[in-house]
Parts: C-alpha cells; structure tokens; sequence
C-alpha cells in the first residue's frame, strides 16, 4: 500500500521516529545487539568477544559511511528542495550517478542506516528498525513511482524495467543522460547521514554513551529542522 500525503510529507519525522522506537526497545530487552552477537562469536571461534565487539562496531560504521556516500552521490544530482520536498517531484526523470543502477538509491542508503545503527540497538531493536525501515520504505516508493509512472509515462516505463528498484546493479542498467554531480548540494542534504557515522564511530573509539546519543541526537534535530526550512522555502 502506497505511503499517504501526511506520510511522504513527514517522512523526515517518521524516519526519526523508526530509529526513537527502536531504540526505546532497551526497555524489553536490555541486550545489546552487537554485544549478543560478539559473546556469541567469541564463544563459537575462541575469540575475545570485547574485540569481536569492536570489530562489529567498526564494520557497522563503514556500513553507515557507505550509507552516507550513497545518499550524498544520490542527492548530488538532485537539489536539497527535491530531496526533501513535500510533494513528489515528477518534473523530470534523473538517470546518472546511483539512479543507472537502482532507481531508490535514497532509500537503500536508509536501509543501510538501518542496519548499520542496529548495532547500537537491543536485539528486538535491531529487528523492528530494519522491518519498519523497509516496510516504510516500500510504501514511499510505491507513491513516488505511481506519481513517476502517470508524469512520466513510457519513458519511466523503460528505466523500471531496466533498473532494479532497491538493490544495486553491479553495472550501470541505462545510459546516462548527461547529467552533473553537484556535490555541494549533495552534502548540504546529507549533512546529517554524516552525523550517524560519526556517532557510532565515536562510540566505537571511546565507548562512551552519552557522546554517542548527544551526536546522534543532534544530527537526528538537524534533519527535522533542514527538513521544515527547505519545505518551506520551496512554497
């Protein structure tokens, strides 16, 4: 079922909310996720679970830096009001960068975020946020494509059909169509994905709590307040 008006409108606040709920989890299980599956690994290869634990929070943090790159690319082609309008924009068809190879690269990279930040999350946590990721995501793309498809006709027909919807192709599926990065637009969208890495980076260098949720905290404030200011500046 296709994602409502309120929702794709407020979709910055409800990605907020889906990693708020997830991590609230601790109050049903009081497990780290990362932690569980480190005690578990050292046991099983006769390894230091502490060191294991530092290993899986390094590797979550190179997944939210892959997550922050692919965002930052996606979004470089597009503009910060695009990326975070109100409405569906279906004024054009962008084929270059990500979109040659998966037409949602935005939200593969939140799919990403998903994981990557579980790391951080209790065990039920760690499964909530990435099934409310994805079912979220799904509804958003389904309304974006049927606004796409009714703009632009057999031209989206054909990138559909040649480029996957979620997961990457190796290769680039369709030609490009001649288009520029502008990469100061990318990151002045994503400037906040930057934030998530950064916090459990932090994390995984110090282990201190408090430094991790003040980092994540703000870059999760920042993405509200961009949000509401580019919505409005676009009316």
């Amino acid at each position: 079922m296709r994602a409502t008006n309120w929702e794709f409108k407020n979709r910055a606040m409800l990605f907020g909310l889906i990693f708020g709920v997830s991590f609230s989890a601790y109050f049903l299980d009081a497990q780290n996720s990362a932690a569980a599956l480190a005690n578990w690994l050292g046991t099983a290869l006769g390894i230091d679970a502490n060191l294991v634990a530092r290993l899986l929070l390094a590797l979550a943090t190179c997944l939210l830096v892959a997550a922050a790159l692919m965002r930052t690319w996606a979004s470089s082609y597009l503009q910060a009001n695009v990326v975070y309008a109100s409405e569906v924009k279906t004024a054009s068809l962008v084929a270059d960068g990500p979109y040659r190879r998966v037409r949602n690269p935005l939200y593969f990279a939140n799919v990403l975020l998903a994981i990557g930040m579980g790391a951080m999350m209790s065990r039920i946590g760690f499964f909530v946020a990435i099934l409310a990721m994805l079912v979220f995501c799904y509804r958003l793309i389904l309304r974006e494509e049927s606004e796409l498809q009714s703009s632009q006709g057999a031209q989206y027909d054909l990138y559909r059909k040649a480029v996957p919807r979620l997961w990457p192709a190796l290769r680039p599926r369709t030609d490009s169509a001649g288009g520029q990065p502008r990469w100061n637009e990318g990151f002045k969208a994503e400037f906040w994905c930057w934030g998530f890495a950064i916090s459990v980076a932090a994390f995984a260098v110090t282990l201190n709590t408090k430094a991790f949720f003040v980092i994540l905290g703000a870059s999760v404030l920042l993405l509200w307040l961009s949000t509401l200011v580019i919505q409005k500046s676009s009316f």
